[in-house]
């Protein structure tokens, strides 16, 4: 047995040996990685759902290989055991690699493999690092390559962090809804192109903001559903070298049984094992979302703009102080933050299409970034909805005064008496209203156009937010 009192032990690999730390469960091709990529602050370890991927992947490529005879009942189940305790959320400080890394993967893989395989002799009772009776490469590995293996823990992962992205996003759906129904009888002035348009009530305004965001569900379930087919027994390049017979049929059904998800094997797996073409499209879906949110945020901070020299039409909760030199400044905090939130979603998916675009001849090398890509964009769009949703939505408050206030003092009311009186007429008003600085509907009366019960009629809120016929006709 190994002397578990020495800080170090020794592991060889191709390029040679290295001292890997006495108790860790990486070994050196992980230590490698540690030392060849010190790139960005995005490491495995940080996205606890990818991990989960990984064990995923290997404990039903174990399930495969021990149907087939490749694994023994030991070995079998020393590595289920080690790929269940990750999904339970341990071992994962042993996954300190970082997520932007060469060799498409590799270093991740290997980082699984060593882990899973060490933690397996743990439990088989022997030593860290006796790969003879478990191998990172040999068992942990068997039938796969990192080209099949990790593009699938990929897909897996991605695919768990969207069913929590959708739970965050319902959310702040639901929060814009609610809004919409607490200012459905409060009017107020739409705008095109920032000027008065036409009158509408604050809560279609949020019945709006709920709308577009909700449109785009049926969109990212879509992306999301071709993370499920995978290419477990491409190996290298798809044509399944060093694979079984069989393996991939039972590899799928295990991770079928596993999840409890619709997972199929690609038709064409040396197609499948360049194609990247999933983490663009679910990119592309986020950013679809993000230019949504973005416009949202920017309503949201025109119009509680001010308070005094603005729109201020609501306010938005106050969460700091806004200047550090002007008194009672707030700035609108909350919706800025998403907009950044926004535009490093809208950065990110550049970055996927362009890394999926340098695929060449079998593979893809650039996966690592494409993938933590995807996963950062959706963990910050997390955290942005309830960050968004707690902190501003949520608390927004109507100002009900300065709302009216807009509709009695805009030329844009005079649209809602166009079909009545005529284009030519209400321009005319229109037009007298913006040189006197009188009131569209004093000018209307002053005239003797409509009657005043006619023109309240007109100008009811129920008559000016959706299409109406009334029988109403100018005085002779």
């Amino acid at each position: 047995m190994e002397d578990c009192t020495k800080n170090t032990r020794t592991e060889s690999d191709l390029i040679g040996s290295m001292e890997v730390p006495a108790e860790a469960l990486y070994g050196v091709q992980t230590l490698r990685g540690i030392e060849n990529f010190p790139i960005s602050s995005f490491h495995l370890n940080d996205y606890p759902l990818f991990i989960n991927g990984l064990a995923i992947t290997k404990l039903a490529a174990a399930q495969a290989n021990h149907q087939l005879g490749l694994l023994t009942d030991e070995q079998f189940n020393a590595i289920s055991q080690a790929c269940r305790e990750i999904l339970e959320g341990k071992h994962h400080e042993y996954f300190p690699v970082d997520m932007i890394q060469g060799g498409a993967g590799t270093t991740t893989n290997m980082n699984a493999n060593e882990v899973i395989a060490n933690r397996a002799l743990q439990i088989m009772g022997l030593p860290l690092g006796k790969y003879k009776h478990c191998s990172p490469n040999d068992h942990v590995n068997c039938s796969q390559s990192t080209n099949d293996a990790y593009p699938t823990a990929i897909h897996i992962g991605l695919y768990a962090t969207h069913l929590e992205f959708m739970k965050h996003y319902e959310l702040i759906i639901k929060s814009f809804e609610a809004k919409a129904e607490e200012f459905k009888n409060i009017l107020k002035m739409g705008r095109t192109q920032l000027e008065d348009a036409v009158p509408m009530t604050l809560g279609q305004s949020f019945g709006a903001f709920a709308s577009i965001l909700r449109d785009e569900i049926k969109n990212i379930n879509f992306a999301a559903e071709e993370f499920l087919t995978v290419n477990m027994g491409a190996t290298a390049i798809g044509t399944g070298i060093c694979s079984e017979p069989g393996y991939s049929e039972k590899c799928i059904a295990a991770l079928r049984e596993i999840t409890g998800w619709d997972m199929k094997l690609a038709d064409n797996l040396v197609a499948a094992t360049s194609d990247t073409s999933c983490m663009v499209g679910y990119s592309s879906a986020l950013r679809r979302i993000a230019t949504k949110m973005n416009k949202i945020c920017n309503d949201l901070r025109l119009l509680s703009s001010g308070p005094r020299c603005g729109f201020h039409e609501f306010d938005l909760p106050a969460r700091q102080p806004g200047s550090s030199i002007m008194p009672g400044k707030v700035n609108p905090v909350i919706p800025e933050v998403m907009n950044q939130i926004c535009y490093k979603v809208i950065g990110n998916d550049l970055c996927v299409a362009m890394s999926s675009e340098a695929a060449q001849m079998e593979l893809n090398a650039m996966e690592p970034v494409m993938a933590q890509c995807c996963f950062e964009s959706a963990a910050i769009m997390m955290n942005g909805f309830d960050t968004l949703r707690i902190n501003c939505v949520d608390g927004i408050i109507a100002n009900v005064e300065q709302c009216d206030k807009y509709i009695h003092s805009s030329f844009g009311v005079v649209t809602a008496l166009n079909p009545v009186i005529g284009y030519k007429y209400s321009t005319r008003i229109a037009k007298e209203a913006m040189a006197t600085g009188k009131s569209i509907y004093d000018l209307v009366l002053e005239h003797d156009i409509l009657s005043k019960e006619d023109l309240d009629t007109i100008l009811s809120p129920e008559n000016m937010i959706k299409p109406v016929k009334l029988d109403i006709k100018v005085k002779e």
